[in-house]
């Protein structure tokens, strides 16, 4: 009789393995085997069976396992990662399966070649692929968090999320997402409760000792140096905000007296000359700041006028703290008094941190992800090539979110706690950020452009975000080159279409003046909507994240909240009045707990462009795969040389460094 001999695998993690006996039965386009128990061998990481047929089944188009554990025993979770079977006729086939299965009931998975939908022309796998979808739209639902922000998967608690987008043991045993888990680690949980101020800079450096890094370091040193407030608008945590100013605001009335006391220059001239920048908080104006210990907070919507030197340096030259001009609202410059410079200073650096956070980092990453991952679960079965190339981008995305959502924002978070844009205030930016957000503002080489930033020196976050995307871009292009033959081939695609209005739909509301495609129409467009896609939930979020303790740690230099209104006349501010600006010590501690917690990876990380999990069986995508990370390795050493000569390491775009998706 003619026999197809397997192996089955089991995943390499903790509790993967079952002791219930698993059963499995193949499925041809000329028939299908009896069902084969495999009794309890699936103890063991590999399983060699054979199964025999009365005649040939034809092409195998799909797998049925089931699961049943002994009488009187309790089910046992499994976690298989694939079957490969090799026919009669010598030829092996792959399924990927790479999910948890917890019950007994039967699940189908297909053979791992990739379809485009018009392609599946075989009844039972066409039957197989709309069940499949049917039940994802089922477990994936769409929820409304809050109105104007992007939509995200419906949820009541993390045990009801769907078993494959879970934590693994290990992630979930190493990532306690609370404050007291980080206050413990730095040895601060004594001070999580005291709601002084601080006495003096020295006892917050006295604080500030423990899990110290060479950068946050060096930030404790020269937080106060006009170098370090400039150099962190292109290469700190948010190098989002800078654009090219070639035309002074009308609300910054900036004169040539203010900020070139020497003469020899003027603003006009070095705007045309594409040496000068502005970064601009309207996105805060207006807003009721929180209270925090009881006591009214502080939050400015600042402009800030920046310099790019003979010496290629980036210096403040004027800081207006609120965006009307008037009296009591005064443009500070590196002129004034030393504790009037650096008070702006730091209403700018709060500012930045409530930006950075909500928009640059929670909105544009996280919330984003959370809509491609949802839309991608909904609309695409595993069969599908954007399915086997997306899925790797989606890992753990669902669950870091609930926990940011339950822990950080909600009425008893984090922010609503600790920093000046809670409450009020926080829905309000996230609703005004998430109204402005653009196609072009998430693809960084148009965005780049869009805010004139080609030519900027010592630009580090642009120099590899563009490697790294276009590295992405050709990587996306090989892939989906070999499926997708010509344009016809995507206008003709139901599911991709379907992917894409939803995220239109469900992310960016439905709103066309953000530019984001509602189907797509070419292979081009395709291919750059994918590799946003990509870069969004890894590259990106690296950028964005990666550095939060590095930069934001030395409270200084990134306070989550400020207590006093700045100064409405110069030569006022002193030390003292400096001290009773900054947040309180538990203010302080709990907000370099959470820094240190978000910048901290698990150790089952999964390095971008390495996938541990085999969808593709095809000769093309794998060679492709191999191709990108050996491209991405590459980059990482030509960081790493480019590192050595500075004096600040950029290195939050170091492929080694960065993560396939947002799961931290």
């Amino acid at each position: 009789m003619p026999e197809y001999k397997g192996v089955i695998t089991t995943e390499n993690r903790l509790w993967a393995r079952s002791w219930d006996c698993i059963s499995i039965k193949v499925v041809g386009t000329d028939g299908a085997s009896q069902w084969k128990a495999l009794s309890y061998l699936l103890s063991f990481p590999e399983s060699d069976f054979e199964i025999e047929v009365d005649r040939s089944i034809g092409k195998l188009v799909l797998i049925e396992l089931k699961k049943s554990s002994g009488i009187l025993l309790p089910q046992d979770s499994w976690f298989p990662a694939k079957v490969e079977l090799k026919s009669p006729e010598g030829k092996t086939f792959y399924f990927p399966i790479h999910r948890w299965i917890t019950d007994d009931e039967v699940h189908q998975f297909r053979e791992a070649t990739a379809c485009l939908v018009v392609d599946d022309t075989y009844p039972l796998a066409i039957q197989s692929r709309t069940e499949e979808l049917k039940l994802r739209t089922e477990q994936y639902c769409w929820n409304i968090y809050a109105v104007g922000l992007p939509q995200c998967m419906k949820i009541d608690n993390v045990h009801t999320l769907p078993d494959e987008v879970r934590f693994s043991f290990t992630k979930e045993v190493e990532f306690g997402f609370t404050a007291l888990q980080g206050l413990i680690e730095l040895k601060l949980d004594g001070l999580a409760d005291c709601k002084e101020k601080w006495t003096s800079i020295d006892a917050i450096g006295k604080v500030f000792r423990h899990k110290q890094t060479a950068l946050s370091e060096y930030v404790q040193q020269n937080w106060m140096k006009d170098s370090l407030f400039g150099y962190q608008f292109l290469n700190g945590v948010n190098p989002m905000v800078i654009r090219c100013c070639s035309v002074l605001p009308e609300n910054f009335p900036v004169t040539d007296q203010m900020v070139f006391l020497h003469g020899g220059k003027s603003l006009a001239e070095e705007m045309q000359n594409g040496n000068i920048f502005l970064c601009d908080y309207k996105l805060l104006d207006g807003l009721k700041a929180n209270e925090v210990n009881g006591k009214q907070q502080y939050l400015m919507a600042p402009l800030v006028l920046l310099h790019k030197t003979p010496e290629d340096q980036l210096l403040p030259i004027a800081i207006q703290l609120k965006q009307e001009p008037s009296k009591d609202n005064p443009i500070f410059c590196p002129a004034d008094s030393e504790y009037d410079w650096l008070l702006a200073k730091m209403f700018v650096r709060s500012a930045d941190f409530q930006v950075h956070q909500l928009n640059s980092h929670f909105l544009r990453t996280h919330l984003l992800a959370e809509v491609f991952s949802v839309s991608i679960l909904r609309n695409l079965p595993m069969v599908h090539p954007l399915y086997k190339l997306l899925v790797p981008n989606t890992r753990y995305t669902l669950q870091i979110n609930f926990l940011a959502r339950e822990l950080l924002i909600s009425d008893s978070g984090f922010f609503n706690k600790f920093t000046a844009s809670g409450g009020e205030a926080m829905q309000m930016i996230l609703q005004r950020a998430n109204s402005s957000i653009t196609y072009t503002s998430l693809c960084v080489r148009d965005d780049i452009k869009e805010r004139g930033l080609e030519s900027v020196p010592h630009f580090y976050y642009r120099e590899d975000a563009f490697q790294i995307w276009d590295i992405i871009n050709r990587f996306v292009q090989g892939v989906l080159g070999y499926y997708y033959k010509d344009d016809s081939d995507v206008q003709r695609d139901t599911e991709l279409q379907t992917w894409v209005l939803e995220i239109f739909e469900h992310g960016f509301l439905s709103r066309p003046e953000s530019g984001m495609p509602q189907r797509l129409n070419t292979v081009a467009e395709l291919v750059k909507f994918v590799t946003m896609v990509i870069f969004t939930c890894s590259a990106q979020h690296g950028a964005v994240n990666n550095g939060q303790f590095d930069y934001g740690s030395w409270m200084p230099n990134t306070p989550t909240t400020l207590q006093r209104p700045p100064p409405t006349t110069k030569g006022t501010a002193d030390e003292r009045s400096l001290l009773e600006t900054l947040p309180d010590v538990n203010a302080t501690v709990h907000g370099m707990a959470v820094m240190y917690l978000l910048s901290k990876p698990s150790s089952d990380f999964v390095p971008f462009g390495h996938y541990p999990e085999e969808y593709f069986s095809e000769i093309v995508p794998r060679q492709q795969m191999h191709l990108f990370k050996g491209e991405l390795g590459l980059l990482n050493s030509k960081i790493e040389a480019r590192n050595l000569g500075l004096k600040i390491p950029y290195t939050f775009l170091d492929p080694a460094l960065l993560e396939n998706s947002v799961a931290i």
